[in-house]
């Protein structure tokens, strides 16, 4: 029975939108996997290319892939229709521009089924267009193994969205990177915004790993091959990506508070800061061909958005470098000019 398997063990949802270039090579990736008892969910979010008619065809050509045409509402509309429709028992997630190896979904089953995880974590390879070399990103700085509800509590909660470090994320939030029982992903979308567009993933990992009774974390393994071509390299100028991750920061805060399970206000803040100055490096390196006045218009309303003021007499990171520090104090006391120039001098001297 099309897309309604009784074995089917694992849902892979993919989202997509105008990736006619990429999207073969991701869903051959998920076809060829070791694990045969899949479904693959293909969400067309209104494409404009040959996207959708691409998933139509790939529909034909395999019994477990199932499409789901919408209108375009944005990756998190998508994969929650996605979810909505799975059938497995767990869910896994491939972004259409990315590919898998081919042994992931059978590796990540398997430590899950053992450990009855409600969560399996692993890592990623970021893969560049430009033939740089590959970089290896862990999912977690946590050693391999199972963590229970006390564990959980005790080793993760206290640095899951900081260390004290510059982005110093116990776990990172890839959605893509982790093996979710169906179940606990369904019990959390309610929290996750679709007007919520910078760290998105967060809106559904964080709540998950709130609610989690047990996480197992799969050391030194990365199956999952994060794409990043020319144009993401070098992005768009978004003069409100501040504006945009203020938004996410408040929709964590309002999640902790909901799930009362740990004080991550702090950590948070942490991490809204971390993220503020790289929109401050993107606003000045990015932007800088628009003229200094503008440049400089836009960090004086950067530095004294509320969200902004409140974090740097808020934040917590005791492991910030000298010149993380230094960075910081820029825009304490807005120090717009300064923090242009060096800003500006350092990142074109690096190249």
């Amino acid at each position: 029975m099309k897309g309604g398997f009784m074995s089917t063990k694992v849902s892979i949802v993919v989202p997509v939108y105008n990736v006619e270039e990429y999207l073969i090579r991701c869903v051959e990736s998920i076809r060829k996997q070791t694990l045969n008892e899949i479904e693959i969910i293909l969400v067309d979010d209104g494409s404009t290319d040959q996207s959708g008619k691409i998933c139509d065809d790939l529909a034909r050509e395999d019994q477990r892939i199932v499409v789901i045409h919408k209108q375009n509402a944005g990756l998190t509309s998508a994969w929650k229709a996605g979810v909505k429709k799975a059938s497995g028992k767990y869910v896994g997630f491939v972004d259409s521009d990315d590919w898998v190896d081919l042994d992931m979904f059978e590796t990540l089953l398997k430590k899950a089924e053992e450990t009855d995880a409600d969560v399996t974590i692993c890592g990623l390879v970021y893969e560049f267009e430009d033939g740089r070399t590959k970089t290896k990103t862990e999912s977690s700085k946590l050693a391999e193994k199972l963590y229970e509800r006390k564990e959980i509590e005790v080793e993760i909660f206290p640095t899951l969205l900081s260390d004290g470090s510059f982005f110093g994320r116990t776990i990172q939030p890839a959605r893509v990177t982790k093996l979710y029982k169906r179940t606990i992903l369904l019990d959390n979308m309610s929290y996750c915004s679709e007007s919520v567009s910078i760290g998105e993933d967060l809106q559904i990992t964080f709540p998950v790993l709130c609610d989690a009774k047990r996480v197992y974390m799969i050391e030194n393994y990365f199956p999952y091959h994060y794409w990043i071509n020319a144009k993401s390299m070098t992005g768009k100028h978004d003069e409100n990506y501040v504006g945009k991750i203020a938004e996410t920061m408040n929709q964590l805060l309002n999640i902790s508070v909901q799930k009362n399970v740990y004080d991550f206000s702090t950590q948070i803040t942490n991490d809204f800061l971390c993220l503020t100055i790289l929109g401050i490096k993107g606003e000045i390196m990015k932007n800088y061909k628009s003229g200094y006045r503008i440049v400089i218009k836009n960090l004086k309303k950067i530095f004294n958005m509320p969200e902004v003021r409140e974090a740097i007499h808020h934040y917590d990171m005791p492991k910030l470098s000298l010149a993380e520090k230094v960075y910081i104090k820029l825009i304490q006391y807005r120090m717009y000019h300064v923090c242009f120039l060096i800003t500006f001098v350092f990142f074109r001297l690096k190249g």
